[in-house]
């Protein structure tokens, strides 16, 4: 096995490791989620805390970690009488991103079970994780329902498996740590709440404290057990006082002055539920046993609100998680109940680095050495406020200027529920919530052979498939006898997630700037559709003479926003060149991720100019997805009180329908879902 890099050897994010120390030393904090940029350490400091963490004892032989002195009554592998145990290290358990359930919590050998009557039970990781570290990396890939079950699991500390009636329980009590890079998707906001804290890295923009990082990569990639060797005191100091602050957490008191503050705060950011408040309480009583105290003060309370709300902030997919620290500090100012203690919580320098290395976020234990802070404050808030504002030099004219009378971007109407635009037949793509699929959870809709290990048992298939045979097989008690042969894999329909290629028509046609607006409203509402609906999108504009791809396919459905924020307007309307364009998009998709079917949105007035022939040019680039089978629609933005009709004929072509705006509201007189039709040669 590997040495790991030393979690003191990390240099800077002290936010994070903060955030992780917090939790090694109290888990009912409830985990970590790290958000941030790729090479920003973030998997680095997660693997290197597992060697942090302090031994424990097992009972010789479970495979689900009960403790001697407490074993669980209702674990697969007891009962365990109280005793002696052995001692080993805590696990760190990796769950990929292509997991599926059974991996995550186990399987029952269903044969076994309908035979015998047996309860064989698989442990999954979860149970491998109990009384360990659970790292979910990229965890805003994984499927929902992934995510559904390991987060109830952490909060039950308990994970059920359920197959036909037979059930399984064991306990699942871990630290769970999930890192995800924004551009690639978000979590939804449920979800994200479910997280304990939140910490946003990013890299250092400080010359000396990045020599300083690719210093000691190199050292440790030349000499890996001698690196860590050079920081082995440090380790073993971080390991004592996580498992001296464990032993004072018990008699920490949380006082009603800092209680008040907790809850004044949360009220103060409107933050839904009450979670927010019990896991800052928990944050801020781990924060001072960490620090070595007894009491809470002031400053952990602004230092538990740091980690506990950013992420529950965020109400809209399109807003940034973020927290005004200037309100922050007035709120507990306003609460401080006068013990003295608010001068430190509202101090300017109390969210950045500590200068006393004891102090409750001073580094987090690391050693001094390690120069300046990073600034994960300065470099997340300088990232997530950078992209929005692109859109507000171009208001005065700046943007770049690909063409001839480009106008300035305008903002976009606002957002509105939109009908549900599904693709037609049956597809086997990524879970999701638009179109109609095969999967592996929804409703069932018959049986089959299973190919490859059991998962979901249809029991009425089973049992006819076996009863023939019973006679044959010398059956002579109540027993059904079921062979291996005779099992059935229910199949289910429910949900995929689609492609969603938007190709926007960002013309001179186009440009007056209520019409755009209302344009750009559309569109991000049909984003924030994709959103809930867990699809990729992308996003293709023509203007001038080309087409260009303002948003390869994604996940980021925020990223999409940012981009038609931004999109100037103006000159000729080259919509084959548009739709050519959106054709080898797709092509290379298809190649790339070839189950998920696509549903092209054009949005235009259906004009086309520029070029010799350009009406019969776009005709010929429409009937290419006809022939292709994509399903498309064409949302119409003419306007006036002469229509040409232009967009119904794009849609003819395409092989698709067209829907007006006002038709694109769920709410209009049309009906709530149209389904994009077409010919879909990918259609099951």
């Amino acid at each position: 096995m590997s040495t790991p890099f030393p979690f003191t050897a990390v240099v800077g994010q002290d936010d994070l490791r903060l955030a992780l120390l917090l939790n090694a030393v109290s888990p009912a904090v409830g985990g970590v989620l790290v958000r941030g940029e790729k090479g920003t350490a973030k998997s680095t400091a997660v693997r290197a805390l597992s060697a942090l963490m302090p031994e424990v004892d097992v009972v010789a032989g479970c495979r689900f970690s009960c403790a001697p002195a407490a074993p669980d009554p209702a674990c697969p592998d007891g009962p365990h009488e109280v005793g002696a145990g052995v001692q080993r290290p805590a696990r760190m358990v990796e769950l990929p991103v292509g997991a599926s359930e059974d991996r995550l919590v186990g399987a029952l050998d269903i044969e076994r079970a309908l035979a015998e009557g047996v309860k064989a039970f698989e442990p999954g990781l979860l149970a491998d994780a109990h009384r360990g570290i659970l790292y979910v990396d990229e965890v805003n890939l994984l499927h929902d329902h992934l995510v559904d079950l390991l987060l109830d699991a952490a909060a039950m500390g308990a994970s059920y498996v359920e197959r036909e009636g037979v059930s399984v329980r064991h306990a699942a009590r871990f630290l769970l740590v999930g890192t995800m890079n924004p551009e690639e998707g978000e979590l939804r906001p449920q979800l994200l709440d479910r997280f304990g804290l939140t910490v946003e890295v990013a890299a250092s923009r400080e010359p000396d404290q990045r020599v300083e990082v690719v210093r000691r990569r190199l050292a440790y990639d030349d000499d890996p057990d001698g690196f860590a060797g050079r920081w082995a005191d440090e380790e073993t100091s971080v390991r004592a006082r996580i498992v001296a602050a464990r032993k004072l957490l018990p008699s920490v008191v949380l006082g009603d002055g800092p209680l008040r503050q907790i809850a004044a705060t949360c009220a103060a950011f409107e933050v839904d539920g009450m979670r927010a408040d019990i896991v800052m309480a928990r944050t801020a009583t781990t924060l001072a046993a960490w620090a070595g105290r007894t009491e809470v003060l002031a400053e952990d309370v602004r230092q538990a609100a740091l980690l506990a709300l950013p992420h529950r902030r965020r109400r809209n997919p399109f807003d940034a998680p973020g927290l005004d620290e200037d309100k922050l500090d007035e709120t507990l100012e306003e609460f401080g109940g006068g013990d003295g203690s608010n001068g430190s919580g509202g101090s300017d320098d109390s969210g950045d680095e500590d200068p006393d290395p004891d102090g409750p976020d001073g580094g987090g234990g690391q050693p001094p050495q390690e120069g300046p802070d990073g600034g994960n404050d300065d470099g997340s808030g300088e990232s997530s406020g950078e992209v929005p504002a692109q859109g507000e030099p171009s208001e005065s004219g700046q943007a770049p200027s690909p063409g001839a009378g480009e106008q300035a971007p305008v903002r976009a109407a606002e957002p509105f529920r939109t009908k549900v635009l599904s693709v037609p037949g049956l597809g086997e793509g990524a879970a999701g919530r638009r179109s109609r699929a095969r999967t592996e959870h929804g409703r069932t809709t018959g049986a089959r052979r299973p190919q490859g290990a059991l998962t979901k048992l249809h029991l009425a298939a089973t049992v006819q498939a076996a009863a023939p045979h019973q006679r044959a097989r010398g059956r002579s008690g109540p027993g059904l006898v079921v062979r291996r042969d005779d099992l059935r894999q229910a199949t289910r329909e429910g949900r995929e997630g689609n492609l969603v290629l938007f190709v926007v028509d960002a013309s001179g046609s186009m440009a007056a700037r209520q019409r755009m607006s209302a344009v750009k409203g559309a569109v991000l509402s049909l984003l924030l559709d994709a959103y809930q609906r867990r699809d990729k999108v992308g996003l293709v504009t023509f203007r001038g003479s080309t087409g260009e791809v303002a948003l390869p396919p994604t996940s980021s459905v925020d990223a999409a926003a940012v981009r038609l924020e931004s999109l100037p307007t103006g000159g000729r309307t080259p919509l084959a060149a548009g739709l050519l364009r959106a054709h080898d998009v797709l092509r290379v998709e298809r190649l790339r991720d070839p189950a998920r079917r696509a549903l092209m949105v054009v949005v235009t007035d259906g004009r086309a100019t520029g070029g010799p022939e350009p009406v019969n040019l776009a005709g010929r680039a429409a009937r290419l997805f006809a022939a292709d089978g994509v399903a498309s629609v064409v949302v119409d933005c003419e306007s006036g009180p002469v229509r040409l009709g232009l967009a119904g004929q794009l849609a003819g072509e395409l092989g698709g329908t067209a829907v007006t705006l006002d038709e694109l509201r769920a709410d209009s007189i049309a009906g709530l879902v149209r389904d994009v039709q077409g010919n879909s040669r990918r259609a099951a």
